[in-house]
């Protein structure tokens, strides 16, 4: 009664902010017109904020899928000593602009890493560089639902509190769907007789979570996506691994980025494990405390990262110093921490690493990639510590 009772005040506060909102918003600047808008990859998020435009009536330009090309324009005019995350936004943007983006969105954050600074950077490099288009800077810690809610308005007009509630709700539950579908998609790929074939399925079912637009649409989505990965024809008895992947939230989830980890870790025959999601950060970020129903991957990250890590140094360091002492406790085979090169707080966390080995002897790879890691280096080292794994588990299974 007491979490309903809280629901029900969360929810006044809400409408009652919206509607008291509607007649402040500074829209004055905004076309009669639709504002074409578009925002970076970062995994699948571009479907969260595609069909969520889309679905309130907004024109949406989605860049090409980061490339070869968009990391070249990015480096281009990017500061040398930045991170790769920073030049792949940067070229996302660019080319989203060129095909005809007039507004381009980015979401920031608080806090000591450098994340806060690239709104200001970017928005800078392309005036610089002489693009007209609009730039929104959006801080969901800031104001949370406010923020994304007043963004919204701007972009595709629509003013209808209803409507607006109905569609940021259906996007966040399809943040939560799309990482049930890694999850699903992990279990398949490292069983897989054809190598592939899972992530086909995938593919199909994230073209149905994009188009749907109700809840109820969403979860027939999300029953038909599951089913059809289910397809694949796999070897139920399978000697997998069982890898967890933590590290700087960009990193982990992008698969140009992370060059395709969890693909490569598939075709060794190993089964990964997000401890960085997107639903992990919403939760977080978005969702109030009191509508929690178990804690999330920052509070258990601070738990566990007590004893090394008494307070947040920037990025996502504590939640990996977390990460690494959680798999120790849970018994994964091995944790792969990801970074781009140049980030402090990653760098300082994997200094932490050596100090941890004490309490536990879980095998730990450390991935620094930039523009210039090299495909046959990388995945010598993926398949060299494939093997370390797998000769540890034997150990630890004949004492």
């Amino acid at each position: 009664m007491k979490r309903f009772s809280n629901y029900k005040i969360f929810l006044v506060d809400i409408l009652s902010t919206l509607i008291c909102n509607l007649n402040n918003l500074e829209l004055q600047e905004m076309e009669d017109r639709k504002i074409k808008v578009a925002f970076p990859h970062m995994g699948t998020v571009y479907i969260i904020w595609a069909s969520l435009i889309k679905s309130l009536g907004g024109e949406v330009i989605i860049p090409p899928y980061t490339s070869k090309k968009t990391l070249s324009i990015g480096t281009k005019h990017s500061p040398e000593a930045i991170c790769l995350p920073y030049k792949l936004v940067l070229g996302n943007y660019i080319e989203a602009i060129e095909a005809g983006a007039e507004m381009v969105i980015m979401v920031s954050s608080p806090g000591i890493c450098r994340l806060g600074e690239y709104s200001k950077s970017i928005k800078n490099a392309l005036e610089d560089l002489g693009y007209k288009a609009k730039f929104m800077d959006i801080d969901l810690y800031k104001g949370k639902f406010m923020e994304m809610y007043n963004c919204l308005i701007k972009v595709t007009g629509n003013r209808n509190v209803i409507s607006l509630i109905n569609a940021i709700n259906v996007a966040v539950n399809k943040v939560f769907v799309l990482d049930k579908l890694d999850t699903t998609l992990s279990y398949y790929r490292a069983r897989e007789f054809e190598t592939g074939q899972a992530e086909k399925a995938y593919k199909k079912g994230i073209e149905w979570v994009f188009e749907a637009q109700t809840k109820k649409k969403l979860n027939e989505a999300k029953i038909a996506a599951i089913e059809e990965i289910k397809k694949t024809p796999i070897d139920p008895a399978k000697d997998v691994l069982h890898v967890d992947l933590t590290g700087e939230i960009f990193m982990v989830l992008d698969a140009f980025s992370n060059q395709n980890l969890e693909r490569e870790l598939g075709r060794l025959g190993v089964q990964t494990r997000r401890s960085m999601t997107l639903g992990g950060w919403v939760k977080t970020a978005i969702i109030p405390k009191m509508f929690r129903k178990e804690e999330t991957h920052a509070e258990r990250s601070y738990k566990f990262a007590k004893p090394y890590l008494l307070r947040d140094i920037g990025g996502d360091a504590l939640e990996s110093v977390g990460d690494v002492a959680y798999a120790t406790k849970t018994g994964v085979d091995g944790i792969i921490h990801i970074s781009p090169f140049t980030c402090m707080p990653e760098i300082m966390s994997q200094n932490i690493f050596p100090l941890m080995r004490k309490d536990g002897s879980i095998p730990v790879l450390a991935l620094v990639l930039d523009e210039q890691t090299g495909r046959a280096g990388y995945v010598t080292r993926l398949e060299a510590f494939v093997d370390l794994m797998r000769r540890r588990k034997r150990q630890v299974q004949t004492v």
